[in-house]
């Protein structure tokens, strides 16, 4: 029997990769890395690499650990931090982690790379999918163009995540995404309360 090919996958939570890894192991040996300087606050970002990690051990594959640093990431992000969700921001930050993976991946000598980001229904595929085409051009490694929330994927992966105890978070994972996300919730808040409830 041939041996399958080597494949890095970017891991942006264990919610998401469970599903993900499930089904690429049918095809590749795969190696997860978890990357993702973008998390914001610390304990956040240790509580995403804990579960992705407890599902690593409880499925038997490898996770490696990327580096998380904050303040590069918002240095780097800065002169978009009013950019809508799913605008010029996310393909940036796409890129930056993603970048980092082909290069741990050339690195490493594996065949090449995926990332499990396309399975939120709150990413834009198209924008993954081109960035890491382009970076499959400039490192000469292969990237596997998937859009994993299609069949159903985001449920399975749900799903399959809380059969195996993985915790959920409840926003992308960014400052700018956790301040939207605290906006709207005052939003609605004031909304419900209406206009005569106010102090």
């Amino acid at each position: 029997m041939a041996e399958k090919p080597r494949l890095l996958l970017h891991v942006c939570c264990g919610p998401c990769a469970a599903w993900v890894v499930r089904r690429l192991r049918e095809t590749y040996e795969v190696t997860g890395f978890f990357h993702n300087p973008n998390i914001h606050p610390q304990a956040e970002y240790r509580f995403r690499l804990q579960e992705a990690c407890l599902l690593a051990r409880r499925e038997g594959w490898t996770l490696l650990q990327g580096e998380w640093n904050i303040q590069a990431w918002v240095r780097a992000m800065f002169p978009w931090r009013n950019e809508p969700e799913r605008g010029r921001r996310c393909s940036l930050c796409f890129e930056q982690r993603l970048r980092r993976t082909f290069e741990i991946a050339g690195e490493k000598g594996f065949d090449c790379v995926a990332s499990t980001l396309s399975i939120s229904p709150y990413k834009v595929t198209r924008q993954i999918n081109a960035e890491g085409e382009a970076l499959s051009r400039e490192f000469g490694i292969a990237f596997l163009p998937e859009n994993f929330k299609s069949r159903d994927g985001w449920n399975h992966a749900r799903k399959l995540a809380s059969e195996l105890g993985i915790r959920h978070q409840d926003y992308c994972g960014c400052v700018y995404s956790q301040r939207d996300r605290l906006l709207r919730t005052r939003s609605r808040n004031r909304m419900a309360s209406g206009p005569g409830d106010s102090a």
